[in-house]
C-alpha cells in the first residue's frame, strides 16, 4: 500500500493540531517537570509523521514551553531551571519601563480599558473545580489581557511583542507558582497596581509591577523576597 504524503498545507495545519494540543496539555500541568516529550511516542499518539511531531516541539521551544536537549530530544522545562530566573529578571527590566511609558502616553481611552480589564480580572474565578490546583483558564486569560493593557498605552508594538513572548515563556513558570504560594494573595496585588497607574504614579506603580513579577519567580524558586 503507497502511503499519501501530505502536502503543505495538510502538514501545517497536522502541525497546528499536535502543537495546540501540546501545549494545551502543558498548561493544564499534564506533564510533569522535566517530562520527556518523545517525538515517536507521540507521532504514534497523534498518527502523524515525525517531522509533523518535530515542528510542533519546535514551536513549543520557541515558546519557552519546552526545552531541546542534546542527543536527549525534547523535554517540558525543568521546575528549577535558571532559565526561570532569567526570565523572571527580563520581565522585571522591561515591563516597569513600559509601564512608565504608558502612564506618560497613554490616553482616555487607554485609562477606560485599563480599568475594563481589571473589572474582568477581578470577577473571573482563579480556581474553579473542573482545574482543580490550576488556574482556570478564563483566569489565565483576563490575567494576560489586564497585564497587557497596562502596557499598550506605550504606544510601541515592538516593544509590546517583546512583552507577549516573554509572557508565553513564563506562563508555564507562573502557573507552578500557585503550588508554592497557595496564601498569597493576587487580587489586592492586581487592584494596587492598577490604583497607582491610574493615578498616573509611574514611581509607585513601577514598584509594585516589580514586586508583583519578584514574588512569581521567588515562589516558584523558593527564594525569600
Amino acid at each position: 500500500m503507497t502511503r499519501t504524503i501530505p502536502t503543505q498545507p495538510a502538514k501545517q495545519m497536522l502541525s497546528e493540531q499536535v502543537y495546540t494540543h501540546l501545549r494545551n496539555a502543558i498548561m493544564r500541568g499534564e506533564y510533569a517537570p522535566s517530562a520527556a516529550l518523545k517525538p515517536q511516542d507521540l507521532a504514534k499518539q497523534h498518527g502523524v509523521s515525525l517531522a509533523v511531531v518535530r515542528e510542533a516541539l519546535v514551536r513549543l521551544v520557541g515558546e519557552g514551553l519546552a526545552e531541546r536537549l542534546t542527543n536527549r530530544g525534547f523535554a517540558v522545562p525543568a521546575l528549577s531551571a535558571q532559565r526561570w530566573q532569567q526570565i523572571g529578571e527580563a520581565r522585571r527590566t522591561i515591563e516597569p519601563v513600559l509601564l512608565r511609558m504608558s502612564i506618560e502616553r497613554g490616553d482616555v481611552d487607554w485609562e477606560g480599558n485599563v480599568r475594563a480589564a481589571h473589572h474582568r480580572l477581578a470577577r473571573t474565578p482563579a480556581f474553579t473545580p473542573q482545574d482543580n490546583e490550576y488556574y482556570s483558564e478564563a483566569w489565565a486569560e483576563a490575567h494576560r489581557v489586564f497585564h497587557r493593557t497596562l502596557l499598550e498605552g506605550c504606544g510601541n508594538p515592538v516593544l509590546l511583542e517583546t512583552f507577549d513572548r516573554l509572557w508565553v515563556a513564563s506562563e508555564l513558570a507562573r502557573r507552578w507558582s500557585a503550588h508554592r504560594a497557595p496564601d498569597r494573595d493576587g487580587t489586592e496585588e492586581h487592584r494596587r497596581l492598577e490604583e497607582a497607574t491610574l493615578a498616573r504614579d509611574p514611581d509607585t506603580a513601577a514598584d509594585i509591577l516589580t514586586r508583583h513579577l519578584t514574588m512569581t519567580t521567588a515562589a516558584l524558586t523558593a527564594q525569600e523576597v
